[in-house]
């Protein structure tokens, strides 16, 4: 792999994994990310069996550990703040959680002296002559690489330059979520509340920084007419959608003020496409297999681009051949995560009463010590569903390029 070009596109978790360990074995990495800078905050991320293997073979275990969330005990709570059910830790972070902007910093600040950042910038064009793909950029000159990767998220934009319009691979599951930050007015420490009314779920918890809480809200929805881009319209959306929902859920409203900066919104959608790549372009993550919440989509992103980066190695560079093996180790896994994912939001967010109901109960059900041994087998399905047995460790660093991060 040395002097081979590869531009990945996306620095959220995906991306930077797979230019760490393209870097270590002599490759030339460029990263490029639409966003201006690295993206704080976020949701919390888990991991659990084989793909803590994998960050002990990065040597990010300890930096990981050393800012985890460490969330406790997550309640159901009625309209009245009373406790309904509660849940261990194991039920929603894993052996060890911390938030996705955390883990993508320690991932950028690992990598950025042996790799090329490019914030502020996207990928416009793409065109494969076979022999390599020249790239068009936003802002940037046209370059040219040996390789392309999307690494771009759910919305990928290489894979709709390179595969086609998103509609031809998402599957809308009815739900759509929102996340944003608000001041702990609750004094929560370590732990999180789940409230629902049906179709909707408000979600909120605090760890690391006592003074935010960090707010998800899942509803039921028809597909929406709406701008994903534009704020404003977006802040609307989940206004209305939680217009007179009980306990605190007006209060934390409050916070998506028109200065919010740091508000999410996207529907729980699948992607699933036949074919991860086309010529010299490939897919990783979420642009190829998005399987939503519940479906170990980190962890298992990180593991593809562990894969995906063996394979071009054995193969001597031969993508062909790379990116099929690597779609064949990691196709079962990707499907058992989008099976584990499908009912996520009929499960956060129930739509009647009766289902609410019948949810919490099986809640206790699987929160009560005997079960819990197989709730974690459950969970671990897709987290186990690829192991690292068959590729050796790349333990010896690359010697640094020196490639600088750059804004556009």
């Amino acid at each position: 792999m040395n002097g081979t070009k590869v531009l990945v596109s996306g620095a959220s978790i995906a991306g930077p994994t797979l230019a760490h360990w393209l870097a270590r074995r002599g490759t030339e990495v460029t990263v490029v990310e639409q966003a201006p800078a690295l993206r704080d905050g976020g949701h919390g991320v888990d991991f659990r069996g084989a793909q803590m293997e994998l960050l002990d073979r990065m040597g990010i275990t300890d930096e990981v550990r050393a800012r985890e969330t460490g969330m406790g005990t997550q309640t159901i709570v009625d309209a009245a703040g009373r406790p309904v059910v509660e849940m261990p830790s194991v039920f929603f972070s894993g052996e060890v959680e911390i938030a996705r902007g955390d883990l993508a910093r320690i991932l950028h600040d690992g990598t950025r002296d042996d790799v090329e950042y490019v914030f502020g910038d996207a990928v416009t064009a793409l065109s494969d002559t076979g022999d390599a793909v020249d790239v068009e950029f936003r802002r940037s000159p046209a370059r040219r690489f040996d390789l392309v990767v999307g690494a771009d998220g759910m919305h990928s934009g290489v894979r709709a330059l390179a595969f086609g319009p998103e509609s031809r691979f998402a599957t809308f599951n009815g739900y759509y979520s929102a996340g944003f930050r608000a001041p702990n007015h609750l004094g929560l420490d370590h732990a999180g509340l789940l409230y629902n009314e049906p179709g909707r779920a408000v979600m909120v918890s605090s760890g690391r920084d006592r003074s935010v809480l960090d707010v998800g809200l899942v509803f039921k929805a028809d597909r929406l007419d709406h701008d994903r881009h534009d704020t404003a319209q977006v802040r609307e959306v989940v206004a209305t959608h939680f217009a007179g929902v009980g306990w605190e859920t007006q209060r934390l409203l409050e916070s998506l003020r028109d200065d919010a900066t740091d508000l999410y919104f996207d529907p729980l959608e699948q992607i699933n496409l036949e074919r991860w790549s086309s010529g010299r372009v490939a897919l990783l993550g979420d642009a190829a297999w998005c399987a939503g919440p519940g479906g170990s989509g980190t962890g298992l992103a990180m593991m593809g681009a562990y894969v995906l980066a063996a394979e071009l190695d054995a193969a001597g560079g031969d993508h062909t051949t790379a990116f099929a093996r690597y779609q064949d180790v990691l196709a079962k896994a990707a499907a058992k995560g989008r099976w584990q994912a499908k009912g996520a939001g009929e499960f956060l967010a129930p739509p009647t009463d009766r289902k609410i109901r019948r949810r919490n109960r099986t809640y206790k059900v699987l929160s009560s010590r005997p079960m819990e041994g197989l709730f974690r087998r459950i969970v671990g399905g897709a987290a186990n569903a690829v192991t690292l047995d068959a590729y050796p460790r790349t333990d010896d660093p690359a010697p640094s390029t020196g490639r600088p991060s750059r804004r556009a």
